[in-house]
């Protein structure tokens, strides 16, 4: 680290000069290119002016246990060895809407991830994890809606406001439809419960992400 390089708010070294003493710019134009710089609208170039020279990209690991409880030690063992955000894997009867005592759920209780029946579960899931600080991942479509509704319970409840939640839910339902089959509710009513999400998060948990495209599933 040169006298002319600083530090991030991570601590981390951002040069400004290469080995050879020459200066480095946040970024590059070229005259030919009629785009805006990157941190600017409509972000051709990246969301952040320096991207990840300016901090790394949120690294996550997918997992979901049986119980809450389970979920929840294990978030906080990731989180206290350098993870930054979270993933919930949830069961198979939570992303069909059941509650784990339902005929249909027998035998599929917390054995892909976890289970979620209300919002005790929750904030169990989420206790001691600072949601203003960690984003969360939620890998869910049809009941989205109501996974993220007890997210936010559950930040009104510990007096974290709204607006400093980050996360995402997945709620791309399309592809239920044609690759997995965890959809409850027609199409239409379906897309409706989607964009309601969109709607709701732009207005009131605005650096939430609404959708997350399962490319993947579809191909």
């Amino acid at each position: 680290m040169s006298d002319a390089d600083a530090t991030d708010g991570g601590g981390r070294t951002v040069r400004e000069h290469n080995q050879s003493g020459i200066p480095l710019e946040p970024f590059y134009r070229k005259a030919a290119l009629d785009v805006p710089d990157p941190g600017t609208y409509p972000y051709t170039r990246g969301i952040h002016r320096e991207m990840y020279r300016e901090r790394l990209w949120t690294m996550r690991q997918y997992a979901g246990y049986a119980t809450a409880a389970e979920s929840n030690a294990r978030y906080r063992y990731l989180l206290a060895r350098g993870q930054r955000g979270l993933s919930v894997a949830f069961d198979l009867p939570t992303q069909l809407g059941l509650d784990s005592d339902a005929p249909r759920a027998l035998g599929e209780v917390g054995k892909v991830g976890v289970a979620i029946d209300a919002v005790a579960d929750m904030e169990r899931l989420l206790e001691d994890i600072p949601l203003d600080r960690v984003t969360v991942s939620m890998t869910i479509n049809a009941p989205a809606a109501i996974l993220l509704a007890m997210v936010l319970v559950v930040a009104r409840r510990r007096g974290i406001a709204w607006t400093s939640l980050g996360g995402t839910v997945q709620n791309d339902i399309l592809k239920e439809y044609v690759a997995r089959g965890t959809y409850i509710f027609p199409p239409r009513p379906s897309m409706r419960l989607v964009t309601d999400v969109m709607a709701f998060c732009a207005r009131e948990v605005p650096k939430w992400n609404t959708v997350s495209i399962s490319g993947y599933h579809i191909r």
